[in-house]
């Protein structure tokens, strides 16, 4: 999925697990202007550092993955988790990709890929 932005905040790399590391971030996104939606957005592994080019308030194109996770706690019961993870981002103003953006702009990440925390039933996210 892709979609046209405006980047409101962006945090620090946070390191979740020895083996796995995510880095979040907000955009404005306006498909009707009298209502934004403010998405926060997250990056992992080596994708972290794409947006290290990118500033508050520039206008990006986005492309992510929303990404689902099933999760049964301790106690028996079924939780879900809901992620959105970008891929890729641009500045609006490029046509094509370029270095604004560090990684393969060609293959997003695999659509099932289950990240290394995944597998610890006792951390929900």
């Amino acid at each position: 999925m892709e979609i046209k932005a405006k980047i409101i905040e962006i945090f620090n790399e946070s390191q979740v697990s020895s083996k796995f590391k995510k880095r979040e971030f907000v955009v404005e996104y306006a498909e009707n202007p009298e209502y934004p939606e403010f998405l926060k957005m997250e990056l992992v592994q080596s994708k972290c550092d794409i947006i290290n080019d990118f500033n508050v308030g520039d206008e990006v194109d986005v492309s992510f993955n929303l990404k689902g996770r099933k999760w049964v706690n301790p106690k028996g019961e079924t939780v879900y988790f809901n992620s959105i993870q970008a891929w890729k981002i641009s500045h609006l103003s490029d046509n094509q990709s370029n270095q604004n953006s560090t990684m393969d702009q060609n293959s997003p990440p695999p659509p099932n890929e289950a990240p290394p925390w995944a597998e610890n039933d006792d951390v929900p996210f």
